[in-house]
């Protein structure tokens, strides 16, 4: 912000608006006379040149200008709801819940059937991950190499079916049989090196409590005192936050599901055997692919299928629960109702990538109750949309939906919710501008 006094008694404020959020002046002036307040509140979410506003005071010697950041533009309003819904690349934006709804009230709307276990549908899911998967294989063995990033990207995709089968195993919504779903859920997780029972545990408290700050075992802001302490890292994290972020689900895999300590003792031993199979796997099945293929054929056959996993991973996870509008809150303000229904997204995705994935981006019902069976996800969003449907955030996959979340959804801030990198440190923020200059912008 940019302050001068005239000679005359008048004060001249310019401010350089941000592009997303609104700002919010205050100006106090001081003088022998007394003490003056003025507010601007809800400027016009708009990019603009530096304008000049004339503000006349009556005598003033002294001025102080304070520029204080706020959320962005209210959520009540119908009309700044759709101006951020085409900002940010959602079809709509969900009006606030009220504090009085409860997640009881929200789980009696829906119909009884969606809870049911049907093992025949479940059976299908396992058979169409298995089929497509096979024939992922079978595409990369045969194609040629200027057609095997096609072929990755379905094995990919496919494998990730698996992963949403052990999902279902984990939340106990598979099959009436417990422990053959600790036995799917742990021989699905496998060709993705992932431990079943140390995700199943960080999984569970994603749930119970999702955008809650500190608690929350899935994404969370970068906060600004750690980003200042680590000076040594911080192009890591831009990095890290901004282009590689469609592949970090792969620093979470290492961190946080392989060290003991982060259990509890009555977890340790159900840990240790998901991790007993995990190296297992590697011990025989990475040797035999490299005896059977080479150290080519274990990248062409396994590595890069299983980055593209994670890439779906990582996608589906930041955008069920990133944007700017959606706020992480400490656990004295948060609200279960508020994070579940109004705090997730639903993002529709091309119709090969709901099949091979289970409709897992069908994600509102699943954060209502994760006892809805993934086959039954698409009748229970129905059912919200149908009794909640004002409150829903929904979008259809775009470059500018992914654009918003890489390019902004950065630095915690209690008030604007996320400060982008290139605001907090623009000396090193290249990566961002990058990426602000060369991705899409279609919504």
């Amino acid at each position: 912000m940019a302050c001068s006094v005239a000679d005359s008694g008048f004060l001249f404020l310019a401010s350089k608006q941000r592009p997303i959020h609104s700002t919010r002046i205050t100006q106090v002036a001081s003088s022998g006379a007394g003490t003056y307040c003025l507010k601007w509140e809800s400027l016009p979410q708009i990019r603009s040149k530096q304008k000049s506003c004339l503000i006349s005071l009556r005598k003033t010697n002294v001025v102080r200008a304070v520029a204080v950041p706020i959320a962005p533009s209210s959520l009540d309003s119908a009309e700044d709801r759709k101006r951020l819904s085409e900002m940010y690349g959602f079809r709509q934006i969900g009006e606030p819940l009220p504090d009085k709804v409860t997640m009881k009230d929200i789980t009696e709307t829906l119909p009884k059937k969606v809870f049911e276990i049907d093992n025949g549908k479940a059976l299908k899911s396992v058979l169409i991950s298995a089929t497509s998967y096979t024939l992922g294989l079978f595409m990369i063995a045969k194609a040629p190499w200027y057609l095997l990033p096609l072929a990755w990207a379905w094995t990919g995709t496919a494998v990730t079916g698996f992963f949403v089968i052990g999902h279902d195993c984990a939340h106990k919504s598979f099959s009436k049989n417990k422990l053959l779903e600790d036995i799917i859920g742990t021989l699905a997780f496998l060709p993705l090196i992932y431990p079943y029972e140390p995700w199943r545990f960080k999984h569970d408290r994603h749930h119970a409590k999702t955008n809650m700050l500190h608690e929350d075992t899935a994404w969370q802001p970068v906060w600004k005192e750690e980003f200042d302490s680590v000076p040594a890292l911080r192009k890591a994290i831009i990095f890290g936050y901004g282009p590689f972020r469609p592949w970090m689900s792969i620093a979470h895999w290492w961190l946080c599901h392989f060290n003991l300590k982060k259990f509890r003792p009555n977890e340790i031993n159900r840990v240790k055997i998901s991790l007993g199979c995990v190296f297992a796997f590697m011990a025989i099945g990475w040797p035999l692919i490299i005896w059977k293929t080479g150290i080519i054929g274990w990248i062409k056959f396994w590595l890069m299928p299983w980055l593209g996993y994670h890439f779906w991973m990582s996608t589906f996870t930041m955008v069920h629960h990133t944007a700017p509008h959606i706020p992480f809150k400490n656990s004295d303000e948060w609200n279960a109702a508020q994070a579940q229904l109004n705090g997730t997204v639903h993002c529709d995705y091309p119709s090969w990538i709901e099949v091979l994935c289970h409709d897992i981006n069908v994600h509102i019902p699943h954060h209502i109750s994760p006892r809805i069976p993934s086959y039954n996800l698409r009748a229970a969003h129905q059912s919200l949309q149908q009794n909640w449907g004002k409150y829903l955030n929904e979008a259809s996959w775009n470059w500018r939906l992914m654009k918003t979340i890489l390019t902004i959804c950065h630095v915690y801030d209690k008030e604007q919710n996320y400060v982008p990198f290139d605001e907090v440190v623009p000396e090193e923020a290249q990566p961002i501008t990058f990426l602000k200059k060369v991705m899409p912008d279609y919504a």
